[in-house]
């Protein structure tokens, strides 16, 4: 039965499985996230426009070294004050893009307050590191000189390596509640599937996924001795059988088994040295545009918000260039998922519970300008094309 199978027509079962209203309440979600790429932009040129006229970030680093030449603190207080002047700035269109709008699409069930006080946590930790950050950085531009851009990028991968191996021990709890995968079938069906593969099978957790989301969804997190994996009540609150959490938990196995966050940390530190290269040369161009007075070059660190208004800019056209290689990546864990534990059904039944906040069917064009991941449809089929070919015994 499974050599005769049509994947094409399995394909379009999957999908028909959501009625033809939701597919379009999806595809008007993922549309408008599409439109919100560009209103966060503007967002972000108005910021930095404020804040540069406000001359707050100039007066504060000539206040910290008004008798004394201190550079890296100057650095370290004017940047914990841009990132918490920014988060001001910013709060109505979070409050909207965040919360309002995934509330509107019944994507989060989490009240206000609840957003809110995560949000202030979440932003007092980004201070401290963000902060430390760009007071190295503006450490290297002063000391490297012409070539700190190529240093930028070291350090940009060191502190996505530190963020990845702290995270899940020292961050992620203070969000959710991670406990492992209890016992009964599913904990014993991932323990055999993580002994199967060789991924040590005590780092599988369930987390309180719903607290924020309603999303279906799983994750690969932290580096090392601090990996796991980790499922969203979510799955289990919307169904999940055995079949999806091996197509599912295969998936974030293959990202752990092929150090994808290695490959990725790689990416954007390559990514990084060519973005910080651009600004470089471009910084006097934008700081002129932007009427930044008083900031002296970009090594002034009072010039903090042209410099994230030139990444703003870069990261809107870059995107397409980093989806398509998280995409690859994503491709390659949905080939360790088929590969390993062949549950293409499993697999196929999980990503339809996506849908909701990625809209199966987009052009290819709007796949590759917007999509992080392959869509739903195109993996479902690969999952059907596999079926077909590797038939269960």
């Amino acid at each position: 039965m499974a050599q005769s199978l049509d994947p094409a027509a399995a394909t379009a079962a999957y999908l028909a499985q959501l009625p033809p209203e939701a597919h379009a309440k999806a595809q008007a979600y993922t549309q408008g996230s599409h439109w919100l790429l560009l209103w966060g932009f503007v967002v972000s040129v108005l910021v930095a426009w404020v804040i540069i006229r406000t001359g707050v970030l100039t007066r504060l680093q000539q206040g910290v070294e008004a008798k004394k030449a201190r550079p890296f603190l100057a650095s370290l207080v004017v940047a914990s004050v841009y990132v918490g002047f920014s988060w001001v700035l910013e709060l109505p269109w979070s409050v909207y893009a965040n919360w309002w709008r995934q509330k509107q699409y019944g994507l989060t069930s989490q009240a206000f307050g609840g957003w809110l006080s995560e949000n202030l946590m979440a932003t007092a930790i980004s201070v401290v590191f963000t902060a430390l950050f760009l007071a190295l950085l503006y450490l290297l531009i002063r000391k490297a000189r012409r070539l700190w851009w190529l240093w930028a990028g070291g350090l940009t991968a060191g502190f996505i390596i530190f963020g990845m191996l702290i995270a899940p021990i020292y961050i992620e709890p203070l969000f959710n509640h991670y406990t492992p995968a209890p016992p009964g079938p599913v904990r014993d069906e991932v323990v055999a599937m993580a002994k199967q593969v060789g991924i040590p099978h005590d780092k599988i957790f369930v987390y309180d996924g719903s607290k924020q989301s309603n999303a279906y969804t799983a994750n690969v997190s932290g580096l090392g001795g601090s990996a796991r994996v980790a499922m969203s009540d979510v799955m289990f609150k919307k169904g999940a059988d055995i079949a999806e959490v091996r197509g599912v938990v295969g998936h974030e196995m293959g990202h752990y088994a092929h150090q994808h966050s290695l490959w990725i940390t790689g990416i954007f530190a390559v990514l990084a040295i060519v973005a910080f290269f651009i600004a470089d040369r471009v910084f006097s161009w934008f700081a002129t545009a932007l009427n930044a007075k008083g900031v002296t070059g970009i090594a002034d660190p009072a010039g903090l918000p042209v410099l994230a208004l030139i990444m703003a800019v870069l990261g809107l056209l870059g995107g397409p260039i980093t989806n398509t290689l998280i995409r690859e990546v994503e491709s390659d864990a949905d080939r360790y998922s088929l590969v390993h534990f062949n549950e293409p059904d499993g697999l196929a039944k999980a990503l339809v519970k996506t849908i909701e906040y990625r809209a199966a069917t987009p052009s290819k064009l709007e796949e590759v300008l917007f999509y992080d991941h392959p869509a739903v449809s195109v993996r479902v089929r690969r999952a059907m094309d596999w079926k077909a070919s590797h038939p269960k015994p």
